[in-house]
């Protein structure tokens, strides 16, 4: 039988919203809704919680987590990268004698995760030869109309060459939506997440949306509200 483990990344020294993972979000901590929802999925053997961070791990274990150990501080910067959070957990689950076929790292900020989701995505795993599989949403409008700014603040586009190019004509673009990262354990790849052995699975853009600053965070709270509402 197929073992797999969630692994949710909460550092406690988020900085541009301090206390982001245990922040309340409509009623809950932030990362209670992770945890609900991967525990919900029953895919997961064990739902760990990696932190460096006393309170995040009390919050986690309220909302049925685990949080066997205490991230090193050496990991918790601003640098380290998700991959090394997730090794680290990855290796110390198999220092305490546990094998797995399929680790899923799941962020603690994705409040309108649903188990559909990451249960497709593990499925889509299984019945395929890739090494990945992650939540990936559209892009709301074309990215070859977009453009930067230049150092006198005017524009200037990325492809000057599709300005004239309908909209209906360009190819789609899309987007990691930073909720889940499922990989098969017993597969390598030199390839990074974005490449051939990936497959996205695409989620609804009204259920994705990123929480790294105060602006986000509102915007958050309101398409939360308004999902509630309509359902």
């Amino acid at each position: 039988m197929d073992r797999a483990v969630a692994v949710i990344p909460a550092r406690g020294g988020s900085k541009r919203i301090p206390r982001k993972n245990i922040r309340p979000f409509h009623g809950k901590p932030l990362i209670a809704y992770s945890i609900e929802t991967a525990r919900e999925s029953g895919l997961f053997e064990r739902v760990i919680v990696s932190t460096d961070d006393p309170e995040i791990a009390e919050t986690a274990r309220s909302f049925g987590a685990e949080t066997p150990f205490l991230r090193p501080s050496s990991l918790s910067d601003d640098f380290t990268s998700t991959d090394a959070v997730v090794d680290h957990a990855v290796n110390w689950l198999k220092r305490e004698g546990m094998t797995f076929d399929y680790v899923c790292t799941v962020y603690a900020t994705a409040p309108f995760l649903e188990p559909a989701y990451l249960k497709e995505g593990l499925e889509r795993l299984k019945n395929s030869d890739a090494v990945y599989t992650f939540a990936a949403t559209s892009m709301p409008f074309p990215i070859q109309r977009t453009f930067t700014l230049d150092a006198k603040g005017r524009c200037r586009m990325f492809f000057p060459e599709h300005y004239n190019t309908r909209s209906q004509d360009l190819e789609p673009a899309y987007q990691d939506a930073g909720q889940f990262y499922w990989r098969h354990m017993k597969r390598h790849t030199e390839e990074n997440m974005f490449g051939k052995d990936s497959i996205p699975i695409i989620i609804p853009r009204h259920l994705v949306q990123d929480i790294d600053t105060e602006e986000d965070w509102k915007r958050a709270e309101i398409m939360y509200r308004v999902l509630k509402e309509s359902r």
